[in-house]
């Protein structure tokens, strides 16, 4: 009965055309509401910030930072890792799969510039913790990355370490940009702009009414004619249209044609390392909704957090373990899944839907997806409601 219940009411949302007010994406879809901000900061305590560099003819980068919470050396949160391919880096997922928790804020930004991002990271831990190091144990910082070289002169290393030190003090909760900023500027998926996507859904309150968010850092080298927006195959339909400007042609194939993406996992519902990795498996399912296949080349990195199962550090060297006990209800657990793979879907659309036309390196030009032409073909679909 209960699934029967779900998938009226997963017919009754779908054809929903307006989001929260505050929300970036101009539809909503799935079975759970979103929170106010449609964002991964709906989930209490989540911090983020960007840095966008936009200089000349030929730097087209920057970088994100997602926190848990302001200072997450003391409060640490379970966490895990999960690669769905793995032709990328997220740097510190060893100790996270160990120890169960994070330690450090999460850092996106171009291949090119993760050494530097994770000396800014520590710097600003140190800053914080000048313990650390000396009389203190040391941080491993959480840097991810993917490859805007298309757009971006990534020779140039144009993020600095302090750069990544002012992105960490400016991290704040609530509403932030989305689409070709920070970590997304130079970043490009099925033929058109993407970027930084967020997205978020709650549970019922019989339910917990726990919260997801999802932020997604998308510069997948998908072919364009995979991309699907809420079953509708609107990559085929624009296969000739819109088309990336090259400096020079050539056939984009293998490893040239691919790209990768960052998820990140937030949720309020007090889970463990083993539950965590479960919602980050889900993510992508999340993805697949949207014609993503992870190519060989791709590197699908997603990290899942609790924000309210907490490893608190009383001391140096010291870290007690969480006395709140985790969520067991498996009907909770389940729909946390769905959740999931909804936020992560929405939060792909949300890169596409909100990036912008960019002429970069070489004079390359990719474009934006023609954002009322594609709300037509969905309206006109029936997927959503004008």
């Amino acid at each position: 009965m209960r699934r029967t219940l779900l998938f009226s009411a997963l017919l009754a949302v779908m054809l929903r055309a307006s989001a929260p007010a505050s929300a970036v994406l101009p539809f909503h879809f799935g079975l759970f509401a979103a929170g106010p901000l449609d964002a991964i900061s709906d989930v209490a305590g989540v911090r983020v910030s960007h840095l966008t560099k936009v200089e000349g003819s030929d730097i087209r980068t920057g970088a994100t930072a997602i926190l848990p919470n302001a200072d997450p050396w003391d409060h640490k949160v379970s966490a895990a890792f999960f690669a769905f391919n793995g032709n990328g880096e997220m740097t510190g997922t060893h100790w996270i799969t160990e120890s169960g928790y994070l330690e450090e804020p999460i850092v996106l930004t171009d291949t090119l510039d993760v050494g530097r991002a994770v000396d800014g990271v520590v710097s600003w831990v140190i800053s914080r913790h000048p313990a650390v190091g000396r009389g203190d144990d040391v941080p491993l910082p959480v840097v991810a990355e993917c490859d805007d070289g298309s757009l971006n002169d990534i020779q140039a290393r144009a993020v600095s370490a302090q750069n990544i030190v002012h992105l960490l003090d400016s991290a704040a909760p609530g509403q932030f940009a989305r689409g070709s900023v920070g970590a997304g500027t130079g970043m490009n998926a099925f033929g058109f702009r993407a970027g930084i996507g967020s997205a978020s859904r709650q549970l019922s309150s019989e339910e917990g009414g726990y919260r997801v968010g999802v932020l997604v850092n998308d510069n997948t080298g998908s072919s364009r004619r995979q991309l699907t927006i809420l079953g509708v195959p609107v990559g085929e339909r624009l296969r000739n249209e819109y088309r990336p400007v090259y400096h020079r042609q050539a056939a984009m194939r293998g490893r040239l044609a691919e790209g990768s993406i960052i998820i990140v996992v937030a949720t309020d519902a007090p889970l463990d390392s083993r539950q965590l990795r479960a919602l980050a498996l889900r993510a992508s399912m999340g993805m697949a909704r949207t014609g993503l296949t992870s190519s060989l080349g791709s590197g699908d990195l997603i990290l899942a957090f609790s924000t309210t199962h907490v490893f608190e550090r009383v001391a140096n060297f010291t870290v007690a373990a969480p006395r709140q006990p985790i969520l067991e209800d498996d009907d909770a657990l389940d729909s946390l899944f769905t959740a999931t793979a909804e936020a992560t879907q929405a939060a792909i659309y949300d890169a596409l839907f909100e990036a912008t036309t960019m002429t970069g390196r070489n004079g390359t030009t990719v474009y934006a997806l023609p954002r009322e032409r594609v709300l037509a073909m969905l309206a006109a679909a029936g997927a959503i409601r004008r």
